[in-house]
């Protein structure tokens, strides 16, 4: 491992080593995704409770997600003025107090309050956890990196699933357990010695600096289709998939419908994994490859009520959604300068997120009135045609690129 030599070489006695503090982020990256997914398989649970319609577990979600979009675009990089472990200490308490909201909850404003809370949280933690990897560990971070978010999202679905079926007071247990988790990581994280450089120029970092440099401008736009497609579908199946697997297939667990998104998130992180070598280009046309054969194959499943059919279309879906993800950042990132990036990387994320939000906002309103199957078609079709989409861009562009070359 590689860290900031200055940095462990003064670090006070009794602080954790560059190990411990790497593999502590680490976690405490997966427990905030964990949080994040962890509502899903209770919208039915909140929905009999509540009396709450699809659209406004769409709200719910949404809240969630514009809360983290405005927190990564204030105070994102507040840690590179301040330091790392102000930033995450403080993250962690503000995801503690989320989840004493959820615990508490009695209504729909309840839950919209403790998701807006949760998504600043979020995105307060994620990119200085990110940035304090990279400090610890330089070598793995890459990797690291794109595992946490896939890993969490999976165990905060598939986890919250679980204890939805099989333990007692779910809507206060799930919650219990993440509380714990992150006070727990916070207590170890008191200890962690400070890995980046405190600097003047908190306040203006504040201001959100969104941009595609021009050199990057071309690779953006062509990839935009299928990242929208992506995001779009990772949104369905955080906010209404529960739903429409149990209106399909008349399944009533509600691990079910945990694993069938814990499915679309495990096997984007096990092709992240697996696919880690391959040119970002190709790994980009491998996701667009999947995500256009994978939508259809959900569709089958749900069309026919087969849940087997259903969960072997969103492996092969997912393989899509993390490949995309990892190809189209490994594909615009190089195009942009040292001090680009930051600006490059918030145009992504305010596409990606508004992408996750927004289909799925309207998704959740026509459904009362067209059905949740009969969504799922329309969004799927959508989702498709998106992905063929960039297919057509990308290969004109290489078969040109290779005609100039020739």
């Amino acid at each position: 491992m590689t860290a900031s030599a200055e940095s462990y070489r003064s670090k006070p006695p009794g602080t954790l080593s560059c190990f411990v503090t790497t593999v502590t982020c680490v976690a405490a990256a997966i427990t905030f995704s964990a949080s994040g997914a962890a509502p899903t398989p209770l919208y039915h649970d909140y929905q009999e409770h509540f009396g709450l319609t699809p659209f406004m577990i769409t709200i719910i979600f949404a809240a969630y997600v514009v809360s983290l979009l405005v927190a990564l675009l204030t105070v994102g990089s507040v840690s590179d003025y301040v330091g790392r472990r102000p930033v995450i200490l403080t993250a962690l308490m503000i995801n503690c107090l989320a989840m004493v909201v959820f615990m508490t909850a009695g209504s729909a404003i309840q839950l919209i309050l403790a998701r807006c809370i949760q998504g600043f949280a979020n995105g307060f933690a994620i990119t200085t956890l990110a940035a304090t990897i990279l400090d610890t560990d330089r070598a793995h971070a890459p990797l690291l990196n794109s595992f946490t978010a896939f890993a969490g999202l999976s165990a905060g679905a598939l986890g919250a699933g679980a204890l939805v079926t099989f333990a007692p007071a779910p809507e206060q247990l799930v919650y219990v357990v993440l509380l714990l988790l992150s006070f727990m990581e916070a207590v170890t994280l008191w200890f962690m010695p400070e890995t980046g450089t405190p600097k003047p120029g908190a306040l203006a970092s504040l201001f959100p600096h969104v941009r595609v440099p021009p050199a990057a401008r071309a690779t953006f736009a062509a990839a935009t289709p299928v990242n929208i497609a992506s995001w779009s579908l990772g949104g369905f199946y955080f906010s209404l998939m529960p739903s429409v697997v149990r209106v399909a297939t008349g399944a009533t667990l509600p691990i079910i419908g945990g694993l069938v998104v814990a499915t679309l998130t495990v096997s984007g992180a096990s092709a992240v994994v697996a696919l880690r070598n391959l040119p970002p280009t190709r790994m980009l046309a491998v996701g667009i490859v999947m995500l256009t054969l994978g939508v259809p194959v959900t569709l089958a499943g749900i069309l026919y009520q087969n849940v087997a059919v259903m969960l072997a279309g969103t492996v092969i879906g997912g393989i899509g959604f993390g490949t995309v993800f990892s190809g189209t950042l490994g594909t615009i990132l190089p195009f942009a300068k040292p001090d680009e990036r930051a600006a490059l990387l918030s145009a992504y994320f305010v596409v990606g997120y508004l992408s996750f939000t927004l289909p799925a906002i309207a998704a959740g309103f026509l459904a009362p009135v067209v059905g949740l199957t009969r969504i799922a078609n329309f969004y799927g079709a959508g989702v498709i045609l998106l992905a063929v989409t960039s297919l057509i861009i990308n290969f004109t562009r290489h078969a040109n690129d290779h005609g100039e070359t020739a």
